[in-house]
């Protein structure tokens, strides 16, 4: 179809795939190799196993120096953490399951033993334990619902669409989990259930994008039978560009209040979801369509000539 005055304009997304993909790859490879070389994610005891002990001090602490303490107490390995704003003085102390400071009052007896001395007026406030047991059922549950949740979405979308978007959903929204799983193992900060919630909330925040994006494909492939499939993407992406960048932007307005003033308790699920929902927002453009345009690479394309086919409108008589 030659360009008119009537032919639509739109942005060449797709023309800049290439580059999105080295992007995304970039990205997984480095959290990959993250992975790999930390011997696994920092797990946070949801699925480790262990105690956290949350420590209000009267004053600054220098956490070398506690670590130091802890080591010449021969107390093992510890995960010593800021905790909350500076004002506060909070640590947080992580201790493995076989901790030789024990569990319950017999831990609070034997951590003011230890800090007591040196930091009068320490506040042990809060104190968790999960056994390594019930770590490995959470972990192996998290992992369940994520896949439970990515099945029903390709049957979902198969249903809704055909294969080919189901298949690219599912790989979207793969990549997603994968770059803040990856975002998460290159800071270093703990995967926590909290984590995994804002997970499957990034899923369903980018299936909703993703999914308008095609239900305007197929809309257009209608319209536009002659374009070419990409010419088609390419505008329907360019007519949704201004939903998602609203959506998006009013929900990032939503998440940036949680992350600044919602305390250190929700910042890990906040912080996940800042980077899912700006990673989904992406995906949605340049990863979903590139994935179905090249799945349909070598399929028979619409017939270009089925306009011609179709009986001409009756003139009406002069």
């Amino acid at each position: 179809m030659k360009p008119t005055t009537d032919t639509p304009h739109f942005i060449d997304f797709l023309g800049k795939r290439r580059f999105t993909i080295i992007f995304s790859a970039v990205i997984l490879i480095a959290g990959f190799v993250s992975v790999i070389t930390h011997g696994g994610l920092n797990y946070g005891i949801d699925f480790r196993g262990g105690t956290n002990v949350q420590i209000r001090f009267a004053d600054a602490v220098d956490l070398d120096s506690l670590r130091g303490l802890f080591k010449e107490q021969d107390l093992g390995n510890v995960v010593l953490q800021t905790f909350g704003s500076e004002e506060e003085h909070e640590i947080l102390l992580g201790l493995p399951v076989d901790s030789a400071l024990g569990t319950g009052e017999d831990l609070t007896a034997k951590l003011r033993g230890v800090l007591g001395t040196q930091y009068p007026g320490l506040e042990i406030r809060r104190i968790e334990t999960v056994g390594p047991r019930v770590g490995d059922e959470l972990k192996e549950n998290a992992l369940l619902a994520i896949v439970v949740a990515l099945g029903l979405i390709l049957l979902y979308v198969t249903f809704r669409f055909e294969w080919r978007q189901g298949v690219s959903a599912i790989l979207t929204l793969l990549h997603d989990v994968l770059v803040v799983v990856s975002v998460f193992s290159l800071l270093d900060k703990e995967f926590t259930l909290s984590v995994v919630a804002a997970l499957l909330t990034v899923v369903g925040y980018s299936l909703n994008d993703t999914i308008v994006v095609f239900d305007r494909i197929r809309e257009n492939q209608g319209r536009f039978r002659k374009q070419a499939l990409e010419w088609v993407m390419n505008l329907s992406i360019t007519e949704t560009l201004s939903r998602t960048l609203i959506t998006s932007g009013t929900t990032l307005l939503v998440v940036i209040a949680l992350l600044v003033l919602g305390g250190e308790i929700i910042f890990d699920f906040a912080f996940a979801l800042l980077v899912g929902v700006l990673i989904g927002t992406y995906s949605s453009i340049y990863v979903a369509s590139p994935l179905v345009l090249r799945l349909n690479k070598g399929q028979r394309p619409r017939s270009a000539n089925a306009e011609s086919k179709a009986p001409a409108p009756e003139q009406q008589a002069s």
